[in-house]
């Protein structure tokens, strides 16, 4: 099952990349004190459901495709003190040279761009406008990773252009999500679905055409 050829789109195009739980939490996937907010604990949730051999396809596709990257502080924080130091390493280096947005208003502009280089930082108070100025400029995509409460931000304010979702087969009872509570509706399209060998689907949705 394939959606429209992405290159169709007219300007940038944000993609919301994500581990989530079967009841939707985002939080902590990949480590125990990733992130504790609200006394969350069960941090590494989804490391025993990684199928190398079927995720990591579609996690590589989504960097191929990827021409910038979008995160929150705390996000950007974490791989800003991990990827400058793995140069030599494909990944690491295309992670490196992209452009990288990080919305925040507790950094500093020079911070940004010091600690990690091409780190362009998106302050004040509306992201979300600064994001939609982003997205009209010609080019490809833009990855959200992590980021629980700029994905949020983003799906509230219908910036997201695709979802690509590691659906995990567990509970957790409760933790950040990036699925909106105000009650508007919000219709996806259903563009591809594919099931690892631990159970987990791994779901590609854009908004549905009105």
């Amino acid at each position: 099952m394939s959606g429209a050829d992405p290159a169709s789109h007219r300007g940038m195009r944000i993609i919301v990349s994500d581990f989530i739980s079967l009841d939707g939490v985002v939080q902590a996937p990949g480590g125990k004190e990733e992130d504790t907010d609200g006394g969350f604990q069960n941090g590494g949730w989804s490391m025993p459901f990684f199928d190398e051999a079927a995720m990591g396809p579609v996690l590589d596709d989504v960097m191929d495709r990827t021409e910038a990257l979008l995160f929150g502080r705390r996000t950007w924080e974490v791989m800003a003190s991990a990827w400058p130091d793995r140069a030599g390493d494909p990944f690491a280096d295309k992670m490196n040279a992209l452009p990288k947005y990080v919305v925040s208003r507790s950094l500093t502009a020079d911070e940004a761009s010091s600690r990690w280089n091409n780190t362009t930082l998106i302050g004040g108070d509306d992201p979300a406008g600064a994001i939609r100025r982003i997205k009209d400029r010609d080019g490809g995509d833009v990855q959200v990773m992590g980021s629980a409460s700029l994905a949020l931000h983003l799906v509230e304010n219908d910036l997201v252009d695709e979802y690509r979702l590691m659906l995990e087969p567990i509970l957790l009872g409760g933790g950040k999500t990036i699925f909106p509570t105000d009650g508007k509706a919000r219709p996806l399209e259903l563009l591809s679905v594919e099931q690892a060998s631990t159970g987990v689907l791994i779901c590609a949705y854009r908004p549905a055409a009105a």
